[in-house]
C-alpha cells in the first residue's frame, strides 16, 4: 500500500504458519494444484492399465490376497488412497526439506523459510549510503527485513589493503564493497569466511583480505569494478545491490582549522584526515565534478527509504553525497530520508559532536532539508573503557536540527561503541512505518 507522499505501508504478517502456505503471491498454491493434477491423471492411466490387465490376465492365487480382494471394495480404495497420500506427503517434504537445506535456519520450519523470504521480496525498497563498518553492520541486519536492498557505497578509501590495491593496480579500493558483499550474504557460510580473511603474513600479501584480492583480480578478469561487484555478489549469495557512488578515481581533501591561530591546513587522502590533527572545516573531493553511477542515481529515484550512515562523518558519509547528482536525486526523491547517527564519536573526526552537531555538519556541507528523520541512540549507560583507539565518547542525543529526532536503545552491549545490527535493523522499520502511518493519516 503505498500512503499520500508516495511511502511504501509495510505489510501485516500472518502469524500462523499452517496459513503461511496460502498467503497470496508466495508462489505455491499453484504448483500444488498441478501437482495434483499430475498425480491424478497418472492414477488415472495407472487405473486403466490395472483394469485391463485384471481382466485379461491370470494371475496365481496369491493375488487374491495382496489386492485386498477380501476386503469391500469402497474400504480397498480408502485404504490405498490414504497409503497413497502419505507416501506423496512425505516425499513432498523431505524434497523440499533437501532441497531448501542451504538457506533454512537449524530448527525452523519449511513454510517459515519460503514465507521468510518471500515476505522480504516484497519488502520495501531501500538504499543505505555510506561505507565502513557501520554500513555493513546496518546492512547485516536490514536483510533479514527486505531483499530489496541497494547499497551505495564510498570510493575515497585510500588506507590500508584497500590504498595499496588502489596504488598499485588502479581499481577502485575494493574494502568496503568487501564488508557489504559479505553482510548481504545469504549466511555466513565457509565461503563469507574466506571472503574476509585477512592474511597476517607472507610477502606482499601481509595486510591484505582474500576478498579484497578476490575482488580485484574479478575486476581484471571481467573488465569492470561494476562486474566485478555483481559477479563477487553472486558467488557469496548476495541478498541486494552493492554499487559505487561514482567510478571516478576521487580523494578526498579536508580544510583542517589548527587549535592554536585558527588557520587552515589541507590535507590530501581519506586516511590522512583523522592523523592530523585539527577540527574539521569541510571536506570536498578532487576532482569536484565528479560524475555518479547511474545506478546508484536510479536506486535512489525508486527507493522507498533512504539511510544515510552509521559510518565515519566525514570519511565514509560524506564523499558519497559529494559525487554530483547524488543529493539532487536524494531530494527529488519521494523516499523517506534517515540519518542513523553514530553511537560514540571519533577522535579526529568528530571530537564533542552531539547528534545534532552531526547533522548540521552535512546540511553545512549539502544544505539544510535533506533529511527527515534522525534515529539517535539513548542508552548512555554503557561503558566504553575498552573501546579500540580511535573512539571517542558516546554522542549525547541533544536535539534535531531542522528534522525529527527519535531516540532508541540501539547499542550493540558487547561492543558499546557500535550499533546493535537487529537493534537499529528494528528501529529503523519502526521510523519507516510510524512515518508512513502518520502521512497516510494526514
Amino acid at each position: 500500500m503505498i500512503s499520500k507522499n508516495g511511502y511504501r505501508q509495510p505489510q501485516k504478517a500472518w502469524h500462523t504458519s499452517a496459513w503461511k502456505w496460502l498467503v497470496p503471491g508466495i508462489n505455491i498454491k499453484r504448483w500444488l494444484v498441478l501437482l495434483l493434477l499430475g498425480i491424478t491423471l497418472l492414477a488415472l492411466c495407472a487405473a486403466y492399465l490395472l483394469v485391463t490387465l485384471y481382466r485379461e490376465l491370470v494371475v496365481p492365487p496369491m493375488f487374491y490376497y495382496l489386492t485386498l480382494q477380501f476386503i469391500p471394495r469402497l474400504l480397498r480404495a480408502a485404504i490405498v488412497g490414504a497409503l497413497g497420500i502419505g507416501a506423496v506427503i512425505v516425499a513432498l517434504v523431505q524434497l523440499n526439506r533437501s532441497l531448501l537445506a542451504p538457506f533454512a535456519r537449524p530448527n525452523e520450519p519449511l513454510v517459515d523459510t519460503v514465507y521468510r523470504h518471500r515476505q522480504r521480496e516484497r519488502g520495501i525498497k531501500l538504499v543505505s549510503v555510506g561505507g565502513g563498518t557501520g554500513l555493513s553492520m546496518l546492512l547485516r541486519g536490514l536483510k533479514e527485513r527486505t531483499s530489496n536492498i541497494t547499497a551505495i557505497v564510498t570510493v575515497a578509501d585510500d588506507g590500508g589493503s584497500s590504498g595499496r590495491l588502489r596504488r598499485e593496480l588502479g581499481v577502485l579500493p575494493p574494502g568496503d564493497f568487501r564488508n557489504c558483499i559479505a553482510a548481504l550474504a545469504q549466511s555466513e557460510s565457509l565461503t563469507t569466511q574466506l571472503f574476509q580473511y585477512r592474511f597476517t603474513e607472507g610477502q606482499g600479501l601481509d595486510g591484505h583480505s582474500f576478498g579484497n584480492l578476490f575482488i580485484a583480480a574479478m575486476a581484471a578478469v571481467t573488465g569492470s569494478f561494476e562486474s566485478a561487484l555483481a559477479e563477487s555478489s553472486r558467488v557469496l549469495a548476495v541478498q541486494g545491490r552493492i554499487l559505487p557512488s561514482t567510478l571516478q578515481n576521487v580523494t578526498l581533501m579536508a580544510d583542517l582549522r589548527e587549535e592554536v591561530d585558527g588557520r587552515l591546513n589541507r590535507v590530501t587522502g581519506e586516511s590522512s584526515i583523522t592523523k592530523t590533527g585539527g577540527a574539521i572545516d569541510r571536506v570536498y573531493l578532487e576532482p569536484s565534478d565528479v560524475r555518479p553511477y547511474p545506478e546508484a542515481i536510479r536506486a535512489i529515484l525508486d527507493a522507498d527509504l533512504i539511510i544515510l550512515g552509521p559510518g565515519s562523518l566525514y570519511t565514509s558519509i560524506m564523499p558519497n553525497l559529494l559525487v554530483r547528482d547524488i543529493v539532487q536525486a536524494m531530494r527529488a526523491s519521494r523516499a523517506l530520508k534517515l540519518y542513523v547517527c553514530n553511537v560514540a564519536t571519533q577522535h579526529g573526526e568528530t571530537d564533542g559532536y552531539s547528534a545534532a552537531d552531526h547533522l548540521a555538519a552535512i546540511e553545512r556541507h549539502v544544505g539544510k532539508g535533506l533529511v527527515n528523520v534522525m534515529l539517535v541512540n539513548d542508552r548512555l549507560d554503557v561503558s566504553l573503557a575498552n573501546a579500540p583507539p580511535g573512539v571517542g565518547e558516546l554522542v549525547w542525543p541533544g536535539e534535531a536540527v531542522e528534522a525529527r529526532l527519535v531516540r532508541a536503545d540501539l547499542v550493540d552491549v558487547e561492543r558499546p561503541w557500535r550499533h546493535d545490527s537487529i537493534k537499529l535493523a528494528r528501529a529503523v522499520m519502526d521510523v519507516y512505518a510510524q512515518m508512513s502511518a502518520r502521512a497516510s493519516a494526514n
